[in-house]
């Protein structure tokens, strides 16, 4: 049998990558004969570049100093380092950037939150370097911001100004974005030539109830007076730039979907972007099980999320797909075999501490109710029975 192996990550327990070769050692434990492909996942969140890494050869990591995502705490203003992942040309095109904001401006770099002064300028450093090192396309993974700034700050540090009504450049953070009145992009880097893709899962507009400010403030520390102090203040930006705020995705990352957009970057569905990074797309159609699987599956997971993702381009290409989670907490039935690890551990929180032995023994138990098909429609039938 054909199998892939394509599971995000278990987020907070297991990277994509460990999972899958946890997966793969069980079912090796009963099916050494098959043959296995790991091409762990991911959706433009934290562990993008693990996940792409692994999958991709001749990757390579290029560490940068950037900026800390809150200035005034004087922890965080000094720099730190980061890193970009440069992929190898291929198919006639030249190098591709993928840039996490999480490494540069992501939330766990914060000691204390930070809603009104954190923001994204470390994230534009990484993209800047990127630039300047020649690639010909960026793919930005935008999760796990720390910052409600619209982009402004990673906007900042690729050239264009943010003023005020004085012509004084705004201080960073999406708390002086109500004071803005004047965008100078005369200076600022655009992208390179073969474009550049925003990775996210969300769909969220930049305003209103359901944008940025609203949905995602609190996860950031902002108490109800600060949430409107930054809703005024992506108002004002959107303004100012002019794209449209109700695109779908521009709420995401504190509203740096939108600001990347106006930019010039196309905002996609992460999960897709990086299946076609890593070629999971063109190996579906020679296999004859894929196995994808996270940490929580619930009825969010079809809306972007990798499970979901996975899912339906097997569905496309008329091949089964198993699912292993930590939780089911969903309607799974788009799946041949769905496991969780709750299954096989004595209690939630030794799933929790030590999810390979685990993924390991969904992945012998996957492989035991999996009989060798003569086609697919053979496989579906076994496996259901």
């Amino acid at each position: 049998m054909r199998v892939i192996i394509a599971p995000d990550s278990f987020k907070g327990t297991i990277a994509a990558s460990e999972a899958a070769a946890a997966i793969e050692s069980g079912w090796r434990d009963v099916r050494p004969q098959d043959q296995i492909l790991r091409l762990p996942m991911a959706d433009g969140g934290e562990g993008t570049i693990q996940a792409v890494e692994s999958a991709v050869p001749g990757a390579e990591r290029i560490p940068v100093e950037v900026l800390g995502p809150a200035p005034g705490d004087s922890l965080e203003t000094a720099s730190h380092e980061a890193e970009w992942l440069r992929l190898p040309a291929r198919d006639g095109h030249g190098p591709i950037g993928l840039i996490e904001l999480a490494a540069a401006s992501g939330i766990e770099h914060l000691s204390t939150l930070a809603p009104l002064t954190a923001h994204t300028y470390g994230f534009g450093q990484l993209i800047n370097h990127a630039l300047r090192s020649g690639v010909t396309r960026l793919l930005l993974a935008i999760g796990s911001s720390a910052s409600t700034d619209g982009g402004t700050g990673a906007l900042r540090a690729l050239g264009a100004r943010f003023l005020d009504a004085k012509g004084t450049q705004l201080p960073l953070g999406g708390g002086s974005l109500p004071g803005l009145d004047f965008v100078d992009s005369k200076e600022k880097f655009s992208p390179p030539p073969g474009g550049a893709a925003i990775l996210s899962d969300v769909s969220n507009p930049l305003l209103g109830p359901h944008g940025a400010a609203h949905v995602f403030g609190p996860q950031k520390g902002a108490d109800k007076t600060q949430i409107e102090l930054l809703e005024r203040g992506l108002a004002a930006l959107a303004s100012r730039l002019g794209t449209d705020p109700d695109l779908p995705g521009a709420g995401a990352a504190g509203g740096a979907g939108y600001g990347f957009a106006w930019w010039g970057a196309e905002i996609r569905s992460g999960a897709a972007e990086i299946a076609e990074t890593i070629g999971l797309t063109k190996a579906i159609t020679n296999c004859d099980l894929i196995v994808t699987g996270e940490g929580r599956f619930d009825n969010q997971s079809r809306h972007g999320k990798v499970a979901g993702y996975v899912a339906g381009l097997a569905a496309r290409a008329q091949v089964p797909v198993a699912l292993i989670a930590g939780a089911i907490e969903g309607d799974a039935s788009d799946y041949i075999n769905a496991l969780s690890l709750v299954q096989f551990a004595p209690t939630t929180q030794a799933a929790l501490d030590n999810p390979h032995q685990w993924l390991k023994e969904a992945g012998r138990t996957l492989a035991r109710t999996t009989a060798i098909p003569a086609n697919t429609s053979a496989l579906v039938a076994q496996t259901k029975t």
